[in-house]
């Protein structure tokens, strides 16, 4: 029994494949999500202040100002454009400089006695994580040029005591290091829901269930049948953007072994799957399945630990989100990616997972099957 059963449900799994390779809006959502998606997100807004476009208006024409000029380097910012006072304002009106960096004549002299010397920082505030980061870039390169300009001597030599920091894993702070791997773990998540659930309805909007009643197979199999196929898809998925995109085209060095990472991701998708499916039985269309997973997908990835330290979360929700299978995902993709983790650290974390997923897979299977008997 146990072999015609394993059989019903291998071949019901074709069937669903079958069924997605004739849903072209699927097989695009699942393209976009696991390579334009985790490309875009991980490169498109980076924290850190990358290739910003500075004018500088130099009246003083010193010694000072030309290193101060010279201070402005990639990757931060770009070689400075130096331009006369009267285009400032153009520059700035047609989005061809972030920033403008007006140097008064007589600053030097200034400096130089002790009298109070102002620059002038001209900012297009209408590129806002630019604006606000290089703000303070450009005021830390400046006071650190004045500083060495009128104290040569002081410096990392004269200190007796230098903290050298070193990152072991992205030694360079790349902020698309952890961006790509962060929007991977969330989209492994959202997809896997989305597929399963949307399988299901789509037996219900098609008709398809009632051929499934009149077939020998039970509420199990069928079950099974859209888990063991949406995942494996999702699976091939996540192998496929950690690989060639993250690894690739990122150049991402992970850190841990391929191989734990994809076991861990198997039983993640055990989970979610059978989230999937709980909810497309609470849906009675695919408008409300839609509904469904936003309200449940954005707080389970938000409060995850993926985009903000779960040390930042109020204790309460904290404790509360240990029973999501985001949170344990997240600490046990984090920890072989990032840290080099093996079986030995994360195991806790798998089984965590295995335990919320069997949880949510008897509830799921509970309500599929009433469903199917009404």
């Amino acid at each position: 029994m146990a072999a015609i059963s394993l059989r019903k449900v291998w071949h019901l799994g074709i069937k669903e494949w079958w069924s997605l390779w004739r849903d072209p809006v699927m097989l695009v959502l699942i393209l976009y999500t696991f390579t334009a998606a985790v490309y875009i997100a991980a490169t498109a807004q980076p924290d850190t202040l990358t290739r910003a476009a500075l004018a500088v208006v130099d009246e003083d024409e010193s010694q000072l100002s030309q290193r101060l000029r010279a201070a402005f380097v990639p990757p931060q910012f770009m070689l400075p454009e130096p331009i006369t006072l009267e285009q400032a304002d153009a520059r700035l009106d047609r989005g061809r400089a972030t920033f403008v960096l007006v140097i008064p004549a007589g600053f030097q002299r200034r400096i130089l006695a002790g009298r109070i010397a102002p620059l002038q920082l001209n900012v297009d505030a209408t590129r806002m994580s630019q604006a606000f980061t290089g703000s303070t870039y450009v005021q830390q390169i400046a006071l650190g040029e004045i500083e060495k300009f009128l104290h040569p001597g002081s410096g990392a030599s004269a200190a007796q005591v230098d903290l050298s920091v070193r990152a072991r894993f992205n030694p360079a702070l790349a902020p698309s290091w952890f961006g790509g791997v962060a929007e991977l773990v969330n989209n492994v998540t959202m997809l896997s829901v989305i597929l399963t659930g949307a399988a299901l309805i789509r037996e219900r909007e098609h008709g398809t269930v009632e051929h499934l009643l009149v077939m020998p197979v039970g509420p199990l199999e069928i079950m099974l049948a859209k888990l063991w196929s949406m995942g494996s898809i999702v699976l091939a998925a996540t192998l496929v953007a950690l690989s060639g995109i993250v690894r690739g085209l990122l150049g991402v060095q992970l850190g841990g072994s391929i191989v734990l990472f994809m076991a861990g991701t198997m039983v993640h998708l055990f989970a979610v799957t059978s989230l999937g499916i709980l909810l497309a039985t609470l849906a009675r269309g695919m408008p409300q399945f839609g509904i469904l997973v936003v309200l449940v997908l954005l707080p389970l990835q938000m409060l995850s630990g993926a985009n903000t330290p779960r040390e930042s979360i109020p204790w309460l929700l904290r404790d509360a989100m240990l029973a999501a299978p985001t949170t344990h995902y997240v600490e046990l993709s984090q920890a072989i990616l990032f840290r080099g983790a093996g079986l030995d650290v994360v195991w806790p974390r798998m089984l965590a997972l295995l335990l919320i997923g069997a949880v949510l897979f008897v509830v799921a299977l509970a309500r599929f099957g009433a469903a199917m008997r009404r």
